[in-house]
């Protein structure tokens, strides 16, 4: 049996335009659980949008290592990030990337992903294996050869058009386009660059998303045997499929990118060794796609009580303020909670809406925000605010705070706000119900303008039953969602999949003397 000292302690998290890049409720479990375990080293596999320079996050002595993997940047990835390879290496990869080699070596692989993938019924669990180790075949491959040039080739195209034509539904695939097509290839040109960019050695890969981080997972398993975690804050497949149908995609490349996200949830879900969800929610879903009961428990999110703490004395605010921290995009439903600003006006007329984040996530939803809110003349009532150097104090600015939803994991902005003492609306999404009970605020329906209206205005107006949730919103914080109790559970789940396991001594068999 190794030594404890010869233990991999090394985590490899992997995220999805999130950490360490940008904020939100993902970063900030993820910058919790990389500074604060204390027997474990981190390294960063981060998958973004475009190039990032800087992380908006001080990573300390604890992340050793960042590979950063711009999925959507206009160039390849080793054209724009240095991987610590030799340029002749790459040169030498790209001189073997002949016809010959990706029809011979690639595209029988390919085939078995597309074949497997893009299918009317979902996956069996041969299936699932059948893509397993195609992804592994495609990434050997991506060893010796270019990827750039592989995805590009006509072999490659000529695959994509023949599996497309036998596996599709007839209706559907008529009314593809050639432009459909196209858009399709390139979509998984996307998609499938983990294949190309190897991740750092890791006893344990740790996924914040069932989603295309099962690569670099499956990766690790195969060259290392290392252990796969998942934690979901969100259900992935389920906000997929609501941003996918929100899109101006036609019907064929929806259904592409819809089958191609639940085939990923089904894959990760069957080939993680634990799963850690943030909510009791999220474990319906999980066993909805796959998963085994048995991997599967919760894990709350934690919050530094000693940080997120009440004001000291209690100040009357100047207007009666609600305050919000969220990311201005539509998941976040801001629309909805401008329309509350305005309902709310009417019996509270001096009423202010603060909400702090980030602006420019999608810059159109913030537009479309910036119109409502002239359109309802609410330019001295309802503030976009952007960004907060200090989130433990934003919630103080508040009398009350508010979030809109219609889909959440555990939010972080419910229990950092329950720390501070300030009472909750909230919509019920997620595990929001798990955190936030009737002594500690109020849940509504999404998109319930008269609920959560009237909800806001009763709070606002009852300054007693205001400092009675407060405390407690206080005491319930501290029983059940600390930061200490979130990383005494994520060390002792670490752990337990990286001991090694006892081996029985074999005694030997000694003869024995017959009668």
């Amino acid at each position: 049996m190794p030594s404890p000292s010869k233990i991999n302690k090394n985590i490899l998290l992997v995220t999805e335009g999130t950490y360490p890049y940008k904020g939100g409720g993902v970063s900030t479990w993820a910058h919790y659980l990389t500074q604060n375990i204390k027997d474990f080293d981190f390294s960063l596999y981060a998958l973004t949008a475009d190039v990032e320079y800087e992380p908006l996050y001080d990573l300390g002595n604890s992340v050793k290592e960042v590979v950063q993997i711009p999925v959507w940047s206009p160039e390849e990835p080793y054209d724009c990030v240095d991987y610590n390879e030799e340029y002749k290496t790459i040169l030498m990869r790209r001189e073997l990337t002949t016809y010959e080699n990706v029809q011979n070596l690639f595209v029988p692989h390919f085939k078995v992903f597309l074949e497997n993938t893009f299918k009317d019924t979902p996956q069996t669990n041969a299936e699932l294996e059948a893509i397993k180790q195609a992804f592994i075949k495609m990434w050997q491959f991506f060893n010796n050869y270019d990827y750039k040039s592989t995805l590009r080739s006509e072999s490659v195209w000529n695959c994509f058009n023949y599996c497309i034509a036998n596996i599709w539904p007839q209706k559907e695939l008529n009314s593809a386009s050639l432009q459909d097509m196209s858009m399709g290839i390139r979509l998984i040109y996307r998609f499938l660059i983990p294949l190309a960019i190897d991740p750092p050695k890791a006893a344990i890969t740790h996924l914040t998303i069932a989603g295309t981080g099962i690569i670099p997972a499956l990766k690790n398993k195969e060259k290392y045997g290392s252990k796969t975690m998942l934690t979901e804050h969100g259900v992935f497949i389920r906000e997929r499929m609501l941003a996918i149908s929100k899109t101006a995609y036609s019907p064929f490349l929806k259904r592409l990118l819809i089958v191609f996200s639940e085939m990923l949830t089904r894959l990760t879900y069957r080939e993680c060794d634990r799963i850690l969800t943030v909510s009791k929610f999220n474990i319906d879903w999980a066993l909805r796609y796959g998963a085994q009961k048995e991997k599967v428990s919760v894990v709350y999110n934690g919050v530094e009580a000693s940080k997120f703490v009440p004001a000291k004395t209690s100040s009357k605010k100047e207007r009666p303020t609600v305050v919000a921290a969220a990311r201005i995009f539509d998941l976040k439903d801001i629309i909805t909670m401008i329309k509350v600003c305005a309902e709310v006006r009417k019996s509270i007329p001096n009423v202010l809406f603060l909400v702090y984040g980030n602006k420019d996530a999608v810059p159109e939803y913030t537009e479309q925000c910036q119109n409502l809110i002239a359109e309802l003349a609410l330019e001295d009532h309802f503030k976009l605010a952007g960004f907060h150097a200090k989130p433990e104090k934003l919630f103080l600015e508040g009398d009350i705070s508010i979030l809109t939803s219609i889909s959440e994991g555990f939010p972080y902005t419910v229990i950092e706000s329950m720390s501070c003492g300030i009472p909750v609306v909230a919509t019920d999404v997620g595990g929001v119900s798990e955190a936030l009970t009737p002594a500690c605020g109020y849940i509504c329906k999404p998109r319930d303008l008269e609920g959560i209206s009237e909800k806001v205005i009763s709070i606002l107006r009852d300054e007693t039953l205001r400092k009675k949730m407060g405390g407690a919103c206080r005491e319930r914080v501290l029983e059940l969602f600390t930061i200490e109790q979130f990383i005494t559970l994520f060390t002792k789940e670490y752990k337990s999949l990286t001991l090694p396991v006892p081996q029985i001594e074999k005694l030997p068999l000694k003869k024995i003397q017959l009668a």
